[in-house]
């Protein structure tokens, strides 16, 4: 297994729409261990292929305390199951460090895959509602941050923008004294 790189906000390539999966490969296996591995290492508690950069349609998820309950989705779809909001602070292993509130669908039903390629439904609400609707957003290439205002999005990325100069300069002053 192998901790994969995590796609920052503003990177375009998170705009990406994700494809669906036609054939569930040992690659697509192993990517799914791996974004497990990297979901776990960040730490968080979901994670959609578009955020380390392969935009096919698989997200990982685990919401237990213990991280010993690994949901693995192919191919998922929500469907709102109720017209009723709830508004849940989010975050982001995108965005890292900034959290905001965001209005999401109280109770959905999920159709995803599994590993097998076996067909699964189920229904959810509360956090699990949120974070499958979360990262199904990532596979249309749309982030969380979407949902504010204008004007607080443009502080986010600012803000990322600038620690990632600093992180850059940062390294290469690190080499630069290497060598």
């Amino acid at each position: 297994m192998a901790l994969l790189p995590i796609l920052s906000f503003p990177d375009p390539r998170l705009r990406t729409r994700a494809k669906p999966i036609t054939h569930i490969t040992p690659e697509i296996k192993q990517l799914a261990a791996d974004m497990l591995e990297t979901m776990y290492a960040a730490p968080g508690i979901g994670l959609a292929a578009s955020q380390v950069d392969r935009h096919i349609a698989l997200i990982v998820m685990d919401l237990s305390e213990e991280k010993n309950q690994p949901m693995i989705f192919v191919n998922p779809n929500v469907t709102p199951l109720t017209e009723e909001t709830k508004p849940y602070e989010e975050g982001c292993l995108s965005v890292p460090q900034f959290f905001d509130q965001v209005e999401r669908r109280a109770k959905v039903r999920i159709n995803a895959q599994d590993l097998d390629g076996q067909p699964f439904e189920m229904e959810a609400e509360g956090l699990l509602a949120v974070c499958i609707q979360h990262e199904l957003d990532h596979l249309d290439g749309k982030l969380f941050v979407d949902y504010l205002s204008p004007l607080k999005r443009q502080r986010i990325r600012d803000k990322l923008s600038k620690k990632g100069r600093q992180k850059s300069r940062k390294s290469e002053e690190a080499a630069v004294s290497a060598s």
